[in-house]
């Protein structure tokens, strides 16, 4: 992102997006039948997002809404869709016993792969698939805002394939290996989240186990052997996973800043005609398996559309405060980056503090440098960035979306601030803290 600042931006110009947010938040509480609504919830954005739409312009920052509606949130879109649709055209399927070592399992492959996939394409991935092997089990939520945290979040740490602030700072030109120096952070963290999960996962399966008992109710088991179907997606994946590293302006000159606009969507190109591909060349029964709807991706785009525009402003105020916030060590920059990623879009939050740590130059000699700013106050940006994300549903692009597929096929997430309350501030955020302690 590359937002230009033209005038001072005022608090009020804000209060948008916290109607935004608090309509993601409140909404499904107090209105649940009317926002089930795709529909509802694109007049919600609209209502919101044209009005800070029409202030941009007006104020000469035309240019900003333009980027970030046009070169952000279409691009977001795209990927997401791709995602979606290549992932939803494979099915795994099978006798895997849903049992904590199963499912512990499962979401540490999940971790591993997330960093060469991504965050989003292993989340989108796997969910189907996790939610296909406890489809049977009672108690299912703990699963899959584990999930959320490990896959479409922390896993992605170790590559700048993982996330995009990662991509960002690659492209400041941070070398692609030195992102393997966080390998101690994404083992901490995400070491300590599973050891949780297997505990919790623990109690409850026995939990379930007693409950049959005492009901005289046998388990379910489908004896059929573990199979995979649809397996020419996972070639389109790859195709998707090489159009994000090699289709951008640091790979091909004509999409670089002074380039023809056409050019800078060559990415976009190649993910809609995957996109077509995966679609025609999948048999409809594999996504039928998969229970494969529009519902949650209509979903991502009708909200993302007014968070990316009322979201506008907030980068600009972002922008113009950042460097008189008085951040200068590294735990500073951790809480700061992570604070924000966590309600903002964490790629240009992590290049924003990208921008304040360079602007605290020049530095002392025995410091190391990578791509002009101390290691230490890179770190500290990548891990709040990538790692926070997770704090609240629209923390990073693939949380929504696994809440939704989730929801599509009964269970219950915790709303808004319930997942905020009953998960993350006090599961995540201790983890957090003890990981700066230690590592940051």
């Amino acid at each position: 992102m590359n937002l230009i600042l033209l005038t001072s931006i005022p608090v009020w110009v804000l209060i948008p997006f916290v109607i935004m947010l608090l309509s993601i938040a409140v909404a499904p509480l107090v209105a649940e039948h009317i926002w089930e609504s795709n529909r509802n919830k694109l007049i919600v954005s609209l209502i919101l997002g044209i009005p800070t739409a029409v202030w941009l312009i007006a104020n000469g920052m035309s240019h900003d809404l333009i980027h970030q509606m046009v070169f952000d949130y279409i691009p977001f879109i795209i990927l997401l869709l791709a995602l979606f649709v290549v992932t939803g055209g494979i099915h795994i399927g099978g006798n895997l016993d849903a049992k904590p070592a199963v499912n512990t399992v499962f979401l540490a492959i999940g971790a591993i792969i997330a960093s060469f996939t991504g965050t989003t394409g292993a989340a989108m991935l796997l969910i189907r698939p996790l939610i296909n092997i406890n489809k049977n089990r009672t108690y299912k939520v703990h699963t899959i805002l584990f999930f959320i945290a490990v896959v479409a979040n922390h896993g992605g740490l170790l590559t700048p394939l993982g996330d995009p602030p990662l991509f960002l700072l690659f492209l400041k030109g941070v070398p692609f290996l030195w992102f393997t120096t966080m390998l101690p952070e994404w083992c901490f963290v995400n070491g300590i989240l599973l050891l949780l999960y297997f505990l919790i996962e623990l109690h409850f399966y026995h939990k379930e186990r007693k409950i049959n008992i005492i009901m005289d109710v046998a388990p379910t088991k489908e004896k059929k052997h573990l199979h995979i179907t649809g397996l020419i997606n996972f070639g389109f994946l790859a195709l998707i996973v090489l159009s994000v590293a090699f289709l951008n302006a640091n790979t091909l000159d004509i999409m670089k800043h002074d380039g023809p606009v056409w050019a800078k969507f060559i990415r976009e190109y190649a993910l809609i005609a995957i996109i077509l591909c995966s679609w025609f060349f999948t048999k409809k029964e594999i996504r039928t398996a998969n229970k494969y709807t529009w519902t949650p991706i209509v979903e991502v785009a009708v909200l993302f559309i007014g968070i990316f525009a009322t979201m506008t402003p907030a980068l600009l105020f972002l922008r113009e405060h950042a460097g008189s916030l008085g951040i200068t060590k590294p735990w500073q920059f951790l809480y700061a980056s992570g604070s924000l990623s966590a309600f903002l879009d964490n790629a240009p939050t992590a290049l924003a503090f990208y921008n304040v740590a360079e602007g605290l130059a020049p530095f002392p000699e025995h410091l190391e440098l990578i791509a002009g700013i101390p290691e230490a106050l890179l770190k500290a940006v990548a891990v709040g960035s990538v790692f926070c994300g997770a704090m609240t549903y629209i923390g990073n692009g693939p949380n929504f979306m696994v809440k939704s597929i989730a929801e599509e096929n009964g269970i219950k997430m915790p709303s808004f601030f319930g997942y905020m309350l009953n998960f993350s501030l006090v599961i995540l955020l201790p983890v957090y803290i003890l990981m700066q302690l230690i590592f940051i």
